[in-house]
This record gives C-alpha cells, structure tokens and sequence, in this order.
C-alpha cells in the first residue's frame, strides 16, 4: 500500500515500549544535551531548572498529551490527523493549519540541525581519531587532542566553518543516515533505529555522568544546578526556561503527532505521556550533571554559551585522563541525540508527503529529505561565503541575522508558539469533548486538571513566548 500515500493509516508499532523509545528519542536531542546545559549555564543554574522543571509539569505534559491524542485519533499525518478531529469534532478542518505550520517547522528546524549534528561528527571524529590512534600505541588514558595549544583547540570551530567541503560531507552523511532510515518504514526504519540507540544513548549518558562525579567537581555541579538563588530569575531568564520546557519536548513540529498515529488503540495515552515527559526532563538534568563537573574540574566558564559544547569542552577533554575517549564518547552519545530527532523531523514530512501526492515512502522520504538538504546546504554555506546575506534586513529583530540564524530565529520565534497555541485552543476548545475523553482515559478530577491546564494555562503561556519573542524589550533585561 505505499504507492498509495496511505502508509500512514496502517503501520503501527510493534509494542507500547517501541513508540516509549521512539518517542523519547523525538524528544531528547541536542535541545537537551546541548541548549539546556547552555541555558542554565548562563541563567545561574537552580532557579532556571526548578522554574524549567515546573513548566515541564505544567506546560509540556499537557501538550505532549494533546498531540498524541491528535495523532492516534486521526491515524494519518500531522494536517490530516488534525483535520480528522476536526470533522470528527463538528469544526472546521481548517485546523489542519496548525499541523501544517508543524510540518514547515520540521522541514526548517532539520534543516539548520543537521549542519549542527554535522559539528557533532567532525568533533566525534577528531576525538575517536585521537583515541584509538593513542591506543594503538599502547596509551588508552591519553588527553584528547594532545600536544594542541589551547588557543588551536578553541579554533577548530572557526577552523569548521571556513572549510566549506568539510561542512558540505558532515551534513551529507547526516542527512543520508536518517533518509535511509526513514526511508526503511516504521518497524524496520524508525523502531528498529530507536529500539538500537536509545539504550545505547542511555549507557553512554550515565557512563559519562558517572566518570564526571568521579574524576571532576561533581559537588560544585549538583549545588551549582540545584540550589535556586531567585534573584536571578528575571522575566526574561523565565521565559527562556519556559521556552526550553516546551520546545525540548519536540512540541509543535509535527512529530508527536506523526508518532502518536502509529499508537494502537489499547495504549493509555497519559502514562505514556508522563514517561515520555520524565526521560525527556531527566535527560537534560543529568546532561548538565554530565557536563558541569567536567567544566568546573578545568576551570572554565559555566557561562560560556553556545560555545560551551564545541569550544569549551575539548579543552577540558585536553586536560583530562581519558580525555581522548571521555570527548570521543560524548560526540558519539550527542549524534545519537541528534539522529533520534532528526528521523522523527523528517518522518513529519515524509508521512505528509505520502498522503499529500500519493507518493510510495521511498520517494517521499528521499524527495522531503533532499529539498531539506538543499535548504541545509544554504544554512552551512552562511557560515562562510554566503555570511553578508541577511534574508530577513527588514524585520529588527533579524537585521543581523545570517541565513542559518534568522531560519531558526523564525521557527523559534513564531512557527514553534503559533503551532503550540493553536494546539492548545484546537484541544482545550473546539474538539469534541467525547472524543477527547475517550482518547486520553481521564476522568473525572484529572481531566478537569488537564483541561484547565491545556485550555488556560497553555494559551497564557505560549502566547507570552510569542509576545515576548517578538517584541524582546516587553520583558526589559
């Protein structure tokens, strides 16, 4: 049936633990080992995670909830599971917009990821290269990147953006990787990528965790994470946690949907929700339980930024023990982050294309994939040759921005709380409550909390992070 566009309709996963993986492997990605390190490392650390993790609760787990129900409900793509409630419901299928900004956003966010997961496998390289080149002399334990200045070590990155062909090859072997995989179909693509590198991110995760409590200043990590110092929990920093919480979560791009309508009907949607929402949240914890104590043992900058990642970090792995396979491993954990995500991304745009033009999955798969790797390959050239274009001089809020920047700028800007805004009030408001009730499971007082939370709150919320993103001097500094 996949020349009819309607694969869509009848796979499924295999188990409920299968969509579990598949799912949190949507959700947990460079959001969480990169953005949210980043974010609280420049926020001050405990009042930014406490007001993170009560988002999370009250925010993310209602939507995450919603767009499954979506999915499941409608048993097609993003657009069309959504308009399926909708006419199931007694409204208007025009509905279908918030998939469809979904969707775009998916295209646009794969697009600008995979030349950051392009980073990720030059870095992943360099440090294997070092680490098995140090163990076949008879040197396991040797630092990463030995005998480099630091000032050469920091410089790789800027080293990466001027070598067009380097970028070029990085974003071509991510972008093929997760073609074929989505290109294989549900069960042999998607679960199987997933039921493989979840677990192995996993035991990489606390494996890293672990050596860092051991070896760096795990203590300092743990007070610098945990104890809240409020006055640092200004308007702004509290819309950057609330931001994080809701977005990390892989919301409004399509993909929970798209997932959520391979979930079979004896599935109870809500605990499945819940776990994804812990895996996600506990990922990025004990990401920056991972990190910290490495950053705090060599003396660097928790504040360090962007950076923190691909500059700072390789010149802790420089003057660590085992540095070359500490660094080799964690660039190897963050590609699987990267991959888990990536496939789900490009699954949303696939699984539209297929009942969009009746198109078989291999084709769709390696159509969307390709105009989202042409669009990927104008991001990375921004980096260099093409970094005086500023596609958005007209809008303020993006005049300076390179090609790269103002395509993330406007998925995170607009297309992400539009999407999620229109879910809220889709779910909170015009669906049909029978239909609602009978696909979460919740009765009586929870559906009451849930509704409240998903209809009220989540507008408030989301429409404060579009406000606020669009109009940056509402919150002051």
């Amino acid at each position: 049936m996949a020349g009819t566009g309607v694969e869509t309709e009848q796979a499924g996963w295999s188990s409920r633990w299968a969509f579990i993986l598949a799912a949190v492997g949507a959700a947990v990605g460079l959001g969480n080992i990169w953005r949210f390190p980043t974010l609280a490392g420049e926020n001050g650390g405990g009042a930014f995670v406490l007001f993170y993790i009560l988002c999370v609760i009250f925010l993310g787990l209602p939507l995450v909830l919603s767009e499954i129900v979506i999915g499941r409900h409608g048993r097609k793509d993003a657009a069309g599971s959504v308009a399926k409630v909708a006419q199931d419901s007694g409204v208007s299928t025009n509905w279908a917009i918030l998939g469809g900004i979904g969707i775009i956003a998916a295209f646009c966010i794969l697009s600008t990821y995979s030349i950051i997961a392009g980073w990720v496998i030059y870095y992943a390289g360099v440090m294997g290269a070092d680490f098995f080149g140090a163990l076949f002399s008879g040197d396991p334990f040797a630092s990463a990147l030995a005998g480099e200045a630091p000032e050469a070590i920091g410089g790789r990155m800027d080293s990466l953006f001027a070598n067009v062909p380097l970028l070029i090859v990085m974003h071509t072997l991510f972008m093929g990787v997760t073609i074929w995989i989505v290109a294989r179909g549900v069960l042999s693509g998607i679960e199987k990528a997933a039921t493989y590198l979840m677990p192995a991110f996993f035991v990489l995760l606390i494996t890293i965790t672990a050596y860092g409590a051991f070896t760096g200043e795990f203590a300092r990590a743990v007070s610098f994470l945990f104890t809240p110092d409020f006055s640092r929990l200004t308007p702004p920093i509290m819309n950057q946690a609330l931001g994080q919480a809701l977005f990390s979560m892989s919301l409004s791009s399509a993909a929970l949907i798209t997932y959520g309508a391979y979930v079979s009907r004896e599935t109870r949607l809500p605990p499945v929700a819940g776990m994804i929402g812990l895996a996600d949240t506990g990922v990025a914890i004990v990401a920056g339980l991972m990190i910290f104590p490495i950053v705090f043992a060599a003396g660097l900058d928790p504040a360090a930024g962007a950076t923190l990642i691909f500059r700072s970090l390789p010149l802790a792995f420089n003057a660590m023990p085992a540095g070359a396979l500490i660094g080799f491993l964690f660039f190897v954990l963050i590609f699987f982050a990267a991959l888990t995500s990536s496939i789900s991304l490009l699954e949303a745009v696939t699984a539209w294309a297929m009942r969009r033009f009746a198109w078989s999955r291999h084709r769709a798969a390696l159509v969307a994939g390709g105009a989202i790797y042409a669009v990927g390959a104008l991001c990375a050239l921004s980096l260099n040759v093409l970094s005086d274009v500023r596609l958005l001089s007209f809008w303020p809020s993006f005049a300076e921005a390179d090609i790269m920047n103002a395509l993330d700028g406007v998925v995170g800007t607009i297309l992400l709380p539009v999407a999620a805004l229109l879910t809220a009030i889709f779910i909170g408001w015009k669906a049909d409550r029978n239909l609602v009730v009978a696909e979460t499971g919740l009765e009586g007082g929870l559906f009451a909390l849930w509704r409240f939370l998903i209809a009220w709150l989540c507008p408030l919320a989301v429409t404060l992070i579009l406000l606020f993103g669009l109009f940056p001097g509402l919150l002051g500094s």
